[in-house]
């Protein structure tokens, strides 16, 4: 069942999540990309592929420009703002939707909200970088905490949790703690439990299945399953296309279990499912 009242302070509007989800759609301006190999690299292509996330539904566009797969390195600042700035320079002139920038940088998430960004994404949830939850709170921007066990070059050898769920609820309620200290407005904070971010198989199962208990004092619940690698243990396959109809599945089910934005790569099968169960659920 979907939950109670969620509102979302995003760019200075209140976004109602409560009836009806998001759809986040995936723009990865890397070489390295797990899921797409670097086929939005160029600028040209990574601005059409923007264009076309917002035509297929999608409620934000959420441009990264450093891999987080399992074992990547870490990018410079000056390359990353390279990647990222002039295809949100770009967008922002073209779309109405929000635009979220990929960032555990300050000086990268400085220059996207000057872009024309209203959200950050931080997979660190703020302890990449003691500039980031003031530069938020500075800014006004929507801040999305996201969990991670180590980081992205080691954090998929041997996850080890005592209790997934109350380990992650903890993290989320320590940041939560520290945002509100910067002065980030309540309001505009969004968690993510990082699915497949130092985490086997079973730890991102039992997540999904207890979303519930993630939830911190009503903000959203953004879940990132598309195209992950359990995907394809759990179906079988190393072939990427075979991830999709699990993905739209757990689209679905996340949203019964209280998800709100759901960040996804193929953008209008996921927009398709999202709208379906809400009208089963309202």
């Amino acid at each position: 069942m979907i939950v109670g009242e969620t509102l979302w302070k995003v760019g200075g509007r209140i976004v109602d999540l409560s009836r009806h989800g998001m759809i986040m759609g995936v723009l990865n301006v890397t070489p390295d990309s797990f899921s797409d190999g670097g086929e939005f690299f160029s600028i040209d292509k990574a601005v059409a592929r923007g264009l076309e996330i917002a035509a297929e539904g999608a409620r934000i566009v959420d441009v990264g420009g450093e891999s987080t797969q399992p074992g990547a390195e870490v990018v410079g600042v000056e390359e990353e703002l390279r990647r990222v700035i002039p295809v949100i320079e770009r967008l922002q002139a073209k779309i109405d939707i929000f635009i979220s920038i990929d960032t555990s940088k300050s000086e990268v998430a400085k220059a996207a909200l000057d872009a024309g960004a209203s959200i950050i994404n931080d997979v660190t949830g703020g302890r990449g970088d003691e500039k980031m939850l003031p530069l938020a709170a500075k800014r006004n921007a929507a801040f999305i905490i996201m969990h991670m066990q180590g980081n992205p070059e080691t954090m998929q050898v041997a996850p080890h949790y005592d209790d997934v769920v109350s380990e992650v609820a903890d993290f989320f309620l320590q940041r939560y703690a520290r945002a509100l200290e910067c002065g980030i407005d309540p309001m505009a904070i969004a968690f993510d439990p990082g699915i497949g971010f130092g985490k086997t198989l079973e730890h991102n199962l039992e997540l999904i299945d207890r979303l519930g208990a993630l939830r911190v004092q009503e903000r959203p619940l953004v879940v990132g399953v598309s195209r992950k690698s359990f995907l394809a243990k759990l179906v079988g396959s190393s072939d990427m296309s075979d991830r999709l109809a699990p993905t739209v599945a757990l689209t679905s089910l996340l949203r019964s279990r209280g998800a709100n934005i759901i960040r996804v790569h193929d953008v209008k099968e996921n927009v398709d499912a999202l709208r379906v169960t809400e009208a089963v659920l309202q």
